[in-house]
């Protein structure tokens, strides 16, 4: 039967994460890791868009495809408001980039690189990542 032993070594945490972009070289996300906390938070951010997001995926018409993209942009904004926290070691228009700005007026491939950061650490699945 194992035994515990006592450490003085204390554990410590890290509450965020650091990626390398792999596009950008010299560019890294810190990103919010998820706790208990912040996986209640996310959820009830997300609950409400993924049933309506869903509700339109399933339509045929024109209509609901557009629905159906908007929120999905709406969903993926709301990730990186939720778990990016900095962007270093880029500038946009001359100025330090910030999560805001790289939404708004980033490049869109670094902004998908960073949401799929975000939904890495969030435990989704490639599949869930895709939607």
């Amino acid at each position: 039967m194992p035994t515990l032993m006592s450490t003085s070594v204390p554990t410590t945490w890290q509450s965020k994460a650091s990626v390398r972009s792999e596009l950008w070289p010299g560019v890294e996300f810190i990103i919010a890791r998820i706790t208990f906390g912040r996986r209640l938070e996310l959820l009830k951010r997300v609950r409400d868009l993924a049933v309506r997001l869903e509700y339109f995926e399933a339509g045929r018409e024109e209509k609901n495809r557009i629905e159906a993209s908007l929120l999905g942009a709406q969903l993926d904004r709301l990730y990186i408001e939720w778990g990016l926290e900095e962007v270093q070691g880029l500038e946009i228009d001359g100025e330090p980039a910030t999560p805001e700005s790289l939404v708004d007026r980033g490049p869109e491939e670094l902004f998908q690189e960073a949401l799929t950061a975000v939904k890495a650490e969030c435990g989704l699945s490639e599949q869930e990542r895709k939607n």
